[in-house]
């Protein structure tokens, strides 16, 4: 990309700079003694960076343009000059009823997306009214038991005119089935439902653990979400491939890149090993990622992200297709960076954080309110949190151009040393077998959880500083109001499971129940039946029993 008789004189004159000018600055000044590295400690960062830096770069090859493989520079060839991305606030918490309210407040104050947030017996496919639910029903989302639940918090939204992503996992199939049978209420073509379900088995086993089912039948069920969405809902996104949740409990970010685009490959392995055509469904997958605080190292990690996954889809996998090549993403602002202390300093995070996904290309974007290291947000906070995109959107500038620090000498020498890092890493999961293997032998959960301590003890030994926390300290408590879900709240939600239950076809909950136990046990595809289960009002707790009957439940190795 460079002339090389250039590159000579570009280097001897930085050379002349470290002899004549650097030198004599660091003898009378120094430099702050702290370690300059890339935020996750993976490499250390130098002064200045030159044309020297990224000699070996081919823009064509390497960068392209917007909408082009190798997609380094966007996934659309206008991006926000086109259309700007989702703002999608992640929310939901207590009964159907408050969520429902929620929603209406967000989308009235200008969200473009919605983002359903579950309660933990929801995500672990339990019933409020489960011994094992008590204490946290409604608490760190909303408490869904039967479609009546999804019919309330939906209320007043046509499908046909937003988009919703659920992060939802084991029972993605259940959540997914009671979405659709909405749309059918609403008389909406399930072909124009669009939305996501997270439905990422695998990083469930490397960083959340909220999984039922061992790897061998959620791979399954995976498989069976894949080929009926691509038939039935082929503008929902089948998956949502995390890597935030890896980051959240502490990995790099060339980790982040690595494992989440590791799991994919499974993902694309085992569809294929089904008999699924990949152009047939890879253009349904999506993938999410965290922003972290450093804003630089972040935008190189979504451009090396990109740039990795066309090439791995082409390379390991032959695909031509353009669509089931770009790498397209939702990105959510980092919660394990949020402090308890000095609260309001996390308005300045998430703006930072909010900043590198909007220059990082992302697609979609929850920026994190500022008081949820302490509770649920609260109207006032998630509005903050809101507004904090809308200004990114419409005062900054940032949206205006697309991939504006392409170029810089430090961003696209960073980009290629991510990218070759993320490659290294896949090279040793595949070494190990690949993914499942890796997983289910807690090698991956092991780099994590090294990663994370290393962090962690940095931070105890002040060699890492978190304002607020080991630097600049106050000894003010936070006064502000806090969001609260009272047990009166949970109370109401098992009496309306109640209730719903004295008043459905018990006879037709049964059949549909057996159906879905038939096709678990043999080879038809799950999402029928389970459609029809929740069309009969069957709970979620009895679908997800049916299928632990069959399946049984995942009990992890222990580390070795």
């Amino acid at each position: 990309m460079f002339d090389p008789d250039e590159l000579d004189r570009i280097r001897e004159a930085r050379a002349a700079w470290e002899n004549d000018t650097l030198v004599p600055t660091l003898e009378r000044f120094g430099e702050r003694e702290e370690t300059f590295s890339t935020d996750t400690g993976g490499s250390e960062v130098d002064r200045v960076y030159t044309p020297d830096d990224i000699d070996e770069i081919d823009y064509l090859d390497d960068l392209g343009y917007p909408g082009e493989p190798p997609y380094t520079r966007g996934v659309y060839p206008t991006m926000y000059r086109g259309r700007l991305w989702t703002m999608r606030q992640y929310a939901g918490f207590g009964t159907a009823e408050e969520t429902n309210e929620r929603y209406r407040y967000l989308l009235d104050e200008g969200q473009t997306g919605l983002s359903m947030a579950f309660d933990l017996p929801t995500q672990m496919g339990y019933n409020s009214d489960d011994p094992i639910a008590e204490g946290e029903v409604g608490k760190s989302g909303v408490a869904i038991d039967t479609l009546a639940d999804m019919e309330t918090v939906f209320d007043g939204i046509p499908l046909d005119e937003v988009s919703t992503s659920m992060t939802i996992n084991a029972p993605a199939s259940v959540l997914l089935a009671m979405y659709i049978a909405i749309g059918d209420r609403q008389d909406v073509p399930r072909e124009e439902l669009r939305g996501t379900i997270q439905n990422d088995l695998l990083k469930e086993y490397i960083a959340r653990n909220t999984y039922i089912f061992p790897p061998g039948p959620s791979m399954r069920i995976i498989t069976d979400i894949f080929e009926f969405a691509a038939e039935e809902v082929p503008k929902f996104n089948t998956i949502s491939i995390s890597g935030y949740h890896i980051r959240e409990a502490g990995s790099t970010a060339a980790q982040e890149i690595a494992f989440t685009i590791g799991d994919a490959i499974e993902y694309v392995e085992t569809a294929r090993e089904a008999g699924l055509e990949v152009e047939a469904f890879a253009p349904q997958l999506s993938f999410f990622f965290n922003a972290h605080n450093n804003i630089l190292e972040e935008v190189a990690k979504f451009r090396a992200a990109r740039r990795l996954w066309d090439g791995i889809m082409t390379e390991r996998f032959g695909v031509e297709d353009e669509a089931s090549r770009q790498l397209k993403f939702h990105t959510q602002t980092a919660g394990s960076t949020l402090t308890a202390q000095q609260v309001q300093n996390n308005v300045v995070r998430v703006a930072y954080q909010a900043l590198a996904a909007v220059l990082g290309g992302t697609q979609s974007l929850h920026t994190n309110s500022y008081d949820e290291a302490l509770a649920l947000p609260t109207e006032e906070s998630v509005r903050t949190a809101l507004r904090t995109q809308q200004i990114l959107a419409h005062e900054s500038g940032v949206a205006d151009t697309i991939d504006p620090l392409a170029g810089s000498y430090y961003i696209e020498s960073l980009t290629d040393e991510l990218e070759e890092e993320a490659r290294s890493i896949l090279e040793a999961v595949d070494d190990r077998g690949g993914m499942l293997a890796a997983v289910e032998d807690q090698w991956v959960q092991r780099q994590i959880q090294e990663t994370a301590y290393d962090r962690q003890r940095a931070v105890d030994e002040n060699d890492r500083i978190i304002v607020g926390v080991n630097r600049f300290e106050t000894d003010e408590e936070p006064e502000i109001d806090l969001q609260e879900v009272t047990e009166e709240e949970a109370q109401r939600q098992i009496d309306r499971l109640d209730s719903v239950r004295a008043d459905r076809d018990e006879a037709a909950v049964d059949d549909a129940l057996e159906e879905l136990e038939t096709a678990a046990r043999g080879d038809a595809n799950v999402m029928p039946p389970i459609i029809r289960a929740v069309k009969a009002y069957a709970t979620v707790g009895e679908i997800c029993d049916t299928l632990r009957t069959v399946y049984g439940t995942y009990e992890p190795r222990a580390a070795v």
